[in-house]
């Protein structure tokens, strides 16, 4: 997979720090922690081959401050994981990505989003283009109500990627052996894409995403409603699409996100406290909140 987390020596030191805090009565602390008190987002957050760059982002809902000044950049070929509790700004923050934002009454987001030397917060930008070059997978599958065929094609049609029938169908084909979907749905092209499983759903939403020629793919907790399975065939597809794709993924496990990131972000109370190498975030967070929330004291 895309990290070397080892999750034996994660649970390990998680089980380690909570027998510690039985016996002291408190979090422990260290020299190099952080206290809750301070908001600075602690980390590098910015990346020397960045795909996207995030620039002092705020996202109001109505009078609501829901996440503030977060600045981060989303590197070329990564994985990177966004964890936190419910409620904690990292889906609002996921959506900002590709304005999807756009879409909710009374939201309002101020900041910059560079990509590729543009601001995709400007009023001149068309978001329908930039929704296939930053394709979006829910946490549901939502297929369309047609036939696997239709699914896939639907996008490079409406784009015009496609000049003839020819072209479509190589698409299409493309798209579904890239989605690990090919040798299970080639007999069905026809039939309803709801007709599959959930885990299949889910991977013919990949491969509508990725038929558009994306340069981002942002997941919003893409396998909470599947099957252990179909979660390690969508993990395993993730670690071999990053190598042509940027992957933004919002989990609430935090096992996922040590099996497939290589960064990884803590976000709390719309806050983002802490970003690095998903390794270190998961064995010497530097912040309390962070330790707080991977060793289960809250969240």
């Amino acid at each position: 997979m895309a990290n070397t987390v080892n999750m034996s020596q994660y649970n390990e030191q998680a089980e380690r720090r909570k027998q510690e805090r039985r016996k002291q009565g408190k979090m422990r602390l260290s020299t190099a922690t952080v206290t809750r008190d301070n908001r600075e987002t602690i980390g590098n957050v910015t990346v020397p081959d960045y795909r996207i760059r995030c620039t002092d982002i705020n996202v109001f809902y109505g009078d609501k401050h829901a996440i503030r000044n977060i600045t981060l950049d989303i590197g070329r070929h990564e994985i990177i994981a966004m964890i936190g509790p419910s409620g904690c700004g990292k889906s609002t923050f996921l959506r900002c990505l590709n304005r999807m934002n756009d879409t909710i009454e009374n939201c309002r987001v101020t900041g910059k989003i560079m990509m590729d030397n543009q601001d995709i917060n400007d009023k001149s930008i068309d978001v329908v283009p930039l929704r296939a070059k930053v394709g979006m997978v829910f946490q549901k599958p939502n297929p369309f109500p047609k036939s696997v065929y239709e699914n896939i094609a639907f996008g490079p049609r409406i784009h015009g990627l496609a000049k003839d029938k020819v072209e479509l169908d190589e698409i299409v084909v493309t798209s579904l052996k890239r989605a690990g979907l090919w040798e299970e749905v080639k007999d069905r092209l026809d039939q309803p894409g709801t007709s599959l499983s959930g885990g299949q759903q889910q991977r013919l939403c990949i491969a509508r995403t990725i038929a558009v020629n994306p340069e981002v793919i942002l997941m919003d907790e893409p396998c909470s409603a599947l099957d252990p399975i179909a979660t390690t065939k969508i993990e395993e597809l993730m670690d071999q699409l990053c190598a042509d794709y940027s992957i933004v993924i919002v989990t609430h496990s935090m096992q996922q996100a040590a099996r497939v990131s290589h960064r990884t972000a803590y976000f709390h109370l719309g806050d983002l406290i802490e970003v690095g190498a998903t390794e270190q975030i998961f064995t010497k967070p530097v912040h309390q909140l962070t330790e707080d929330y991977i060793t289960g004291r809250f969240g």
